[in-house]
């Protein structure tokens, strides 16, 4: 015991050194931005020079995408004691970003006012009373996240925030939930190992071959960064032999040793959508590897980035294992934010059991879910699903329909649908009358989204 508490202080000690010397080493080399809105035709231009760490890329393209940012293109170089990143940057409209209140934003996140989180240090628990943090993972299944919603309502307890990802058969959700009753988190010991029981064992779902876990915290870091995390740890990126993605549309990834400057070569070709950047950055960091230089080119439909990459240790990619396990991994990345099928938006005002009745609706229809985000804001909850038919299908028109007749009162929108789907139709009296209010609105969008 005196030998482990030794450790534990001397850990504890250099801990705290570390934090000192940070402290100290940015105090002495403040970080630099400059926004430029006049050096590119049709793009902001965010130059980022601060002292260099492991992660700091990482944490400079989440602010960026957090805001919504489209990264057009990006230089970044970080050889040596000095990180340098150039990134041509665009709203979602497409257009320069002019906003004072955005740029004044990047600036204090990124300049000497900032404070980035460590991010070795950033995946933990820390408390707060406004929700509780819940992690999922189980096997992929239709009505999956219809069963796991119903045993929370039952559990008396309200779905404000959830992100739910599904890839190669597994499923992965963070969902934010507070008590039914006092609107907060949740913090009875007995009640939460209850929750953890019975999500479990919908999780399961009779799959022995694959695991489920779930984990109950009073909060979660960066909720895409941890979905990225869980699947990774769940070792998604292992092909099966059913592996349903399309190889055409599987993005182009490669791994080549330059041997003259002792770096690894990671090159990227895919179909370019929001997140993409970070998405890449994200898990070549979880798997410990530091990005030295790298070129980013998005300005078409079609993305190139190219890494010059070393593992944390110092050292290339070292075998042909460790160089397929790479490309597999970045290739899983990249597929989990991919989603083909109907796309379903609902906006509408915020009560308990909401999504549990509308996912409901769902699976009585045999509509699978494969991703999910729900947000509440202002008493407000929008809901974005994507859906398929039970065995992969499309669904037609006539499903649309009924499903739009259940919930009442919508506005009806379709995009690349073979059918005919009325757009616009007088509102229909529904079971759900009294839960979408006539400022309520659901947008259904027959698309591949790569957002």
């Amino acid at each position: 015991m005196a030998f482990i508490s030794e450790v534990n202080m001397s850990y504890s000690s250099s801990h705290y050194m570390d934090d000192e010397y940070e402290k100290l080493f940015r105090r002495m080399n403040p970080p630099r931005v400059v926004i430029d809105n006049e050096a590119c035709k049709n793009a902001t231009v965010i130059r980022v020079d601060s002292a260099n760490k492991h992660g700091i890329l990482l944490e400079v393209v989440q602010i960026l995408t957090d805001l919504s940012l489209i990264i057009t293109k990006a230089y970044i170089s970080s050889d040596g004691g000095w990180f340098m990143d150039v990134f041509n940057v665009t709203g979602q409209d497409g257009n320069k970003v002019t906003d004072e209140v955005i740029l004044d934003y990047i600036r204090k996140s990124l300049g000497p006012e900032s404070c980035f989180p460590t991010t070795m240090r950033s995946v933990g628990v820390k408390q707060t009373m406004d929700h509780t943090a819940i992690e999922l993972m189980g096997s992929d299944r239709p009505g999956l996240l219809s069963e796991v919603s119903a045993v929370l309502t039952n559990l008396k307890c309200n779905i404000v925030n959830a992100e739910v990802w599904t890839h190669n058969t597994r499923a992965a959700a963070v969902m934010h939930v507070t008590d039914e009753e006092t609107g907060s988190a949740i913090t009875d010991p007995q009640r939460l190992s209850l929750v953890k029981e019975l999500l479990c064992n919908v999780l399961g779902g009779g799959n022995r071959k694959r695991g489920a876990k779930t984990v109950v915290t009073d909060d979660s870091t960066h909720t895409d960064r941890r979905l990225h995390q869980m699947m990774f740890d769940d070792r998604d990126y292992e092909r099966v032999d059913d592996d349903e993605f399309d190889e055409k549309q599987r993005p182009n990834v490669d791994v080549v040793n330059w041997s003259d400057k002792d770096y690894s070569v990671v090159t990227i070709e895919c179909k370019d959508r929001p997140k993409l950047l970070f998405d890449t950055v994200c898990t070549l960091t979880d798997m410990q590897y530091v990005v030295f230089h790298a070129n980013i080119d998005a300005e078409g439909p079609q993305a190139y980035q190219e890494y010059y990459i070393k593992h944390i240790d110092g050292s290339p990619v070292k075998s042909d294992a460790e160089r397929q396990r790479v490309i597999h991994c970045l290739e899983a990345a990249i597929e989990r934010r991919v989603s083909e099928g109907l796309k379903l938006e609902i906006c509408t005002t915020d009560r308990v059991g909401l999504l549990s009745n509308v996912t409901r609706i769902f699976r009585e229809n045999s509509l699978t879910v494969t991703r999910a985000e729900v947000t509440t804001k202002g008493g407000k909850a929008v809901n974005t699903f994507y859906v398929r038919g039970a065995s992969g299908c499309i669904v037609d028109s006539k499903t649309i329909e009924f499903i739009r007749q259940t919930i009442g009162n919508t506005i009806l929108k379709v995009k690349g649908s073979p059918e005919s789907v009325p757009q616009d139709s007088p509102t229909r009296s529904s079971i759900f009358s009294g839960l979408f209010k006539s400022r309520s609105f659901v947008n259904f969008g027959l698309v591949k989204s790569y957002s």
